[in-house]
């Protein structure tokens, strides 16, 4: 079986009370959202639309694009996969520290995967150096942004470099911004027209806490490539309680604009309380931080019923990382009294 390398696991603890180790939304789920879900339950017993068909126009209204450049997934997760196992890379790109899935996926079909290698030296930013590492014989690159465990964005400039040299080299960019919403970011859906090459990955997991109903978007303007992609997803991928509560969350008028203000103060309160404690605080544009700790503290904090990720399975960390999900201030209250008192001793 394969080994799971993510957070919120709890099915290992279900007795954690408070579980950071998954970034989704410190404000829950739409009251909308659930609404929808319970009046729509007549509805689950028939199968759902296997082409989303009412989800992507929703989707393309709300970014002004065709539905037919948009394709529905079970979460981000198989949407990298599917495209994996269609255009079947030989050689990949990834940044280092990063989401492993790119990798796994990459590797499940064949390929091989080079490491760009974020720099603690400069807050594990990405920076113009990676452009000397994309040459021709790339087939695919995965950048996330915000990426993930790091929270770090990476500018519109840089992002539009590396799109001109991966589409004057032929190499597929995928783009992951499954964060973008919780952040200031610039996404690079209004580029899409202009790099056809260029696909973007986006979720409802983490901005409408629907991390356990799987909805995952994939955006590409080669109509073309998304249709071969989608030939490699299962039949009904997407079920009927997904795109019931993904087209009433597309509803919720001001839901990112409420969120943002809630994650940057939490944000701002969280980095100077825990480098107050004589923590390692990164800088972060998301709604997670990426914290160094001179004793390890996922164990010490498992065992007072607080769940936070272990960054040790990510190149380049090791068990001295966590990477703690922002919520609610009483929440995050819970956290830092945790581990002020193992610091403590």
């Amino acid at each position: 079986m394969h080994r799971y390398e993510h957070g919120g696991n709890i099915r290992e603890g279900a007795e954690f009370m408070l579980d950071f180790s998954v970034n989704t939304n410190c404000l829950g789920m739409p009251e909308s959202v659930k609404n929808a879900i319970a009046r729509h339950i007549p509805e689950y017993a028939r199968y759902p639309d296997p082409f989303c068909a009412a989800l992507r126009r929703a989707l393309a209204e709300r970014h002004e694009l065709e539905p037919s450049v948009i394709l529905c997934g079970n979460g981000a997760a198989q949407l990298i996969f599917s495209l994996c196992a269609c255009v079947k890379p030989r050689r990949a790109l990834t940044l280092a520290p990063t989401f492993s899935e790119y990798e796994r996926s990459v590797k499940l079909f064949g390929g091989v995967v080079s490491e760009h290698r974020l720099l603690e030296s400069n807050g594990f930013a990405l920076n113009e150096s990676i452009l000397t590492e994309l040459d021709a014989r790339l087939d695919i690159v995965f950048l996330c942004n915000p990426n993930n465990p790091t929270g770090r964005l990476t500018e519109r400039g840089l992002l539009c470099e590396i799109a001109d040299i991966c589409r004057n080299n032929g190499t597929l960019l995928v783009v992951d911004e499954c964060f973008i919403d919780f952040t200031r970011g610039e996404s690079m859906l209004p580029m899409l027209r202009r790099y056809p090459h260029m696909l973007i990955l986006r979720a409802f997991t983490k901005i409408y806490s629907m991390a356990g109903l799987r909805l995952g978007t994939l955006y590409c303007a080669d109509r073309a490539l998304l249709s071969r992609i989608a030939e490699y997803s299962p039949a009904w991928s997407v079920s009927a309680v997904a795109q019931t509560a993904g087209a009433a969350a597309l509803k919720e008028n001001g839901w990112i604009d409420r969120t943002a203000p809630a994650v940057e103060t939490e944000r701002a309160f969280m980095t100077a309380a825990l480098i107050g404690l004589g923590l390692t605080v990164y800088d972060s544009d998301a709604n997670f931080l990426l914290i160094k700790s001179k004793l390890p503290l996922c164990p010490p904090l498992a065992e007072r019923n607080v769940l936070v990720r272990d960054c040790a399975n990510f190149t380049g960390l090791d068990k001295r990382y966590i990477r703690a999900g922002l919520k609610s201030r009483d929440e995050n209250m819970v956290l830092l009294c945790a581990v002020r008192e193992i610091l403590n001793g």
